[in-house]
């Protein structure tokens, strides 16, 4: 059992990145989820990479808690939080014939009820897993999974942090949204140099500035800002290390909706704009489906396929967007979009107008992200 070495907070509900209740890995083999039967919860990994997708029943010697998180691992094993008298106790599931085998991985304890503890994102490879401690002053990066003895403080940082976004194909490079003296910018936190930490995004002083996705073959970075409009957040892209300051397109917005990146295609060597995302539409009755490429100048709208895991996808590298749903004809099943094609749903707002071309030249000499944002001049597109 290894102690939480933070200060004690209540929860943060304002970290814009609440777990969706299905993880996938970053390759897109495996999915895990809590699912139910009844008014009981039990874990459920996914295999997607097949000819059908399948699911498989871990469950454990007794219903699991609302707040227990899932994560699947690259071999195929569940990883598991539960919280268990103040204490984050993780575990290594799998499949043992008609039961459910249970690997112990130890234990982070946060003795006081107000402290807070989740799992990062899926990390690349899939063989190793981290979770965020966040504490009233500082945060702490913790390896759960995947280490040699138990779980593993990497990181302790100075401030409030949330989001969490992994920045290469390593699992080295972990972005993070730090609050600090009541404004939140992100940080790049480096997992082999002793949690070293340098900042990444920001393009105003007084701003509220946010990553939200990245695509490390690319550099496709979504971004969460209130620069443009002071007290409301904005969706914006940018490039990591492009002169180019961060756009916000028009056709991001939606009126009365909250839209949310959840994935980016994979594999545009170089060439940002041809990225195609995903992004989860939320209104005040339903929620939807959206699909944008920076180079387009509109959002298509669609809708997601019956007991869609709202909010959870995976694209190929050709550009097929995989959702998993589970609905009552079918107990595993995944939706596959072509980001170039298919019917709009009747639910869209109006057409956006045509975004003006930037009035800034475009300057070629690569630097940082955060030179760009900080010297750059912000547009809008």
């Amino acid at each position: 059992m290894t102690a939480c070495a933070i200060e004690p907070t209540a929860e943060n509900e304002d970290d814009p990145t609440p777990p969706t209740g299905c993880a996938i890995t970053v390759d897109g083999c495996y999915a895990a989820r809590l699912a139910a039967d009844g008014d009981s919860l039990f874990p459920e990994r996914w295999t997607l990479d097949g000819p059908e997708p399948y699911a498989v029943p871990l469950p454990g010697n007794q219903p699991e808690e609302p707040g227990t998180e899932v994560q699947p691992m690259s071999d195929g094993r569940v990883l598991i939080r539960r919280l268990t008298d103040g204490r984050h106790v993780f575990a290594l599931l799998y499949p043992t014939g008609p039961g459910t085998g249970e690997l112990p991985l130890g234990a982070v304890e946060c003795p006081d009820p107000g402290s807070r503890l989740r799992l990062l994102p899926p990390a690349p490879g899939g063989d190793k897993a981290y979770a965020l401690a966040v504490g009233r002053r500082s945060s702490a990066v913790w390896l759960v999974a995947g280490g040699a003895f138990g779980p593993e403080q990497l990181a302790e940082i100075p401030g409030r942090c949330s989001g969490g976004v992994w920045l290469d194909r390593a699992g080295r490079i972990l972005a993070l949204d730090r609050e600090v003296g009541g404004r939140t910018k992100t940080v790049v936190v480096d997992l082999e140099r002793g949690g070293e930490v340098s900042p990444l995004l920001q393009i105003a002083a007084d701003s509220e500035d946010r990553l939200l996705l990245a695509d490390p073959d690319s550099g496709l970075l979504l971004i969460s800002s209130d620069a443009p409009s002071p007290g409301q957040a904005r969706l914006g892209w940018g490039v990591l290390g492009s002169t180019l300051p961060v756009r916000f397109p028009e056709s991001l917005r939606v009126a009365d909706c909250t839209v949310t990146p959840f994935a980016v295609q994979p594999g545009q060597m170089l060439m940002p704009e041809s990225c195609a995302v995903a992004l989860r539409v939320d209104g005040p009755v339903s929620s939807w489906l959206g699909l944008w490429r920076p180079s387009e100048r509109r959002v298509r709208h669609l809708p997601g396929p019956e007991g869609w895991l709202a909010g959870a996808g995976v694209f190929t590298r050709d550009g097929v967007l995989q959702l998993p749903y589970a609905s009552r004809v079918v107990a595993c099943g995944v939706a596959r979009v072509e980001a170039g094609a298919g019917p709009e749903v009747h639910e869209t707002p109006p057409e956006e107008p045509a975004d003006p071309a930037p009035s800034e030249p475009v300057v070629t000499r690569p630097v940082s992200l955060q030179e760009a944002l900080l010297h750059g001049r912000m547009a809008t597109r």
